[in-house]
């Protein structure tokens, strides 16, 4: 299962959509859940909207947090989204099974019982990625302590699990004109060792929310956030993003 962890804390303001770049990602099998981290009266309308928005579109679920809830939040939104994908592939198994109709919520007691038990260890044991996109923008900088121990925190959260648990770590904007995004963390089951990737981080620019979601997306695809260098040629990278979704 795959997922991409954004936190943030106000609108983008550069590049493409991130509502259409969360819309990519889940057509490539990647969930977007958006972590909102503000204080009080620094988020408008339209940074919230947002928010809801790049979540629905990456059939993911958002949550809008002052920082002390935010290790709190981030290790709930990954734990209920494995929860929801595994729930949503039986539910479809359940409907084939039964012709077309029906769904876990509408088996007998005795069956729903057994289906949610089945639901829960899968929820333990499936291999689970996922990228953590972190805004850098000049706003999220007296977050950042809190952003550290949350990170912290999640991990531990995955460690625990039974199944595989990786993590990979980016942020954005990256550190001159025209980057969009730096990694920080290759996929690891340990970030013990990553601490010091939050002292070297400068907080400051824009908001390129959509362009670094699509380098996340090639990431997941290519292991690369340069895309498949092996046919783009000299193109760009979004236009290598949406050249697969051209109707």
């Amino acid at each position: 299962m795959k997922q991409i962890l954004l936190i943030t804390d106000g609108c983008s303001n550069v590049g493409t959509s991130p509502v259409m770049a969360a819309a990519c990602a889940l057509q490539e099998g990647i969930t977007v859940n958006v972590v909102g981290i503000l204080d009080y009266g620094t988020i408008g309308e339209l940074g919230a909207r947002e928010i809801q928005e790049i979540a629905k579109a990456g059939g993911g679920i958002h949550r809008i947090v002052g920082t002390p809830e935010l290790a709190r939040t981030m290790q709930m939104l990954t734990r209920k989204t494995v929860v929801q994908t595994i729930q949503q592939a039986v539910n479809k198994e359940i409907r084939q099974i039964l012709g077309g109709g029906g769904a876990i919520e509408e088996l007998p007691p005795e069956k729903r019982s057994q289906v949610v038990e089945v639901v829960d260890e899968l929820a333990e044991t499936s291999p689970l990625q996922v990228a953590l996109l972190i805004d850098a923008s000049a706003s999220m900088k007296p977050k950042l302590g809190a952003v550290e121990e949350a990170i912290r925190d999640l991990m531990l959260s995955l460690k625990s699990r039974l199944g595989s648990s990786k993590i990979a770590v980016f942020h954005f904007p990256g550190r001159g004109s025209g980057e969009d995004i730096v990694k920080d963390v290759d996929w690891t089951s340990d970030l013990d060792g990553a601490r010091s990737l939050f002292h070297r981080l400068q907080m400051k620019g824009a908001t390129p929310t959509g362009p670094a979601m699509l380098k996340v997306i090639d990431y997941y695809r290519y292991g690369t956030l340069e895309g498949n260098q092996s046919w783009r040629g000299d193109s760009s990278q979004e236009e290598g993003i949406f050249g697969d979704y051209v109707v």
